[in-house]
């Protein structure tokens, strides 16, 4: 544990992050594995349900995801196989697809709603409302740094 009491605090939030995420994703592929979901198609639909007020492009979500216009495509055609999502040509541009929620999505949130509560309780239990908000301004001004150094390298 010394080791890590004297690690730099970015040495020790990069690795954090990186761990925190991974041990997110495990228990969530764990959860979602009963209802044929995987992590990236249950991330899809919250960030289409949370994010817009309209049913986005599949570029919109890339966006909201921090994901590839082809990766977010593929998880939307594999969510539209087990009828979470329909996709559908722009009624003004045939070359745009927009991805739009099925009834499926609330059946599922509501089904998993208790558990997803109990969960997010556990994982913030003894966070004070002042450590998250500084957590979240934190995060956003990584995100925002991400997006710049992800401009500066195309």
């Amino acid at each position: 544990m010394d080791n890590v009491d004297s690690m730099p605090d970015h040495k020790f939030i990069f690795g954090g992050v990186q761990i925190v995420a991974n041990q997110m994703d495990t228990m969530l592929e764990r959860e979602l594995k009963e209802h044929n979901l995987t992590t990236k198609q249950w991330l899809l639909t919250i960030v289409v349900a949370n994010t817009f007020d309209h049913d986005p492009t599949i570029k919109e979500v890339a966006k909201g995801m921090g994901s590839s216009h082809q990766n977010v495509k593929q998880v939307a055609l594999k969510l539209e196989q087990k009828g979470f999502v329909v996709m559908a040509k722009d009624a003004k541009d045939a070359r745009i697809t927009r991805i739009k929620l099925t009834d499926a999505v609330d059946i599922f949130g509501k089904e998993s709603q208790e558990k997803s509560v109990i969960f997010t309780e556990k994982l913030f239990a003894g966070i004070s409302a002042e450590e998250m908000a500084m957590t979240r301004s934190a995060l956003e001004k990584m995100l925002t740094n991400l997006e710049k150094m992800d401009q500066e390298s195309k």
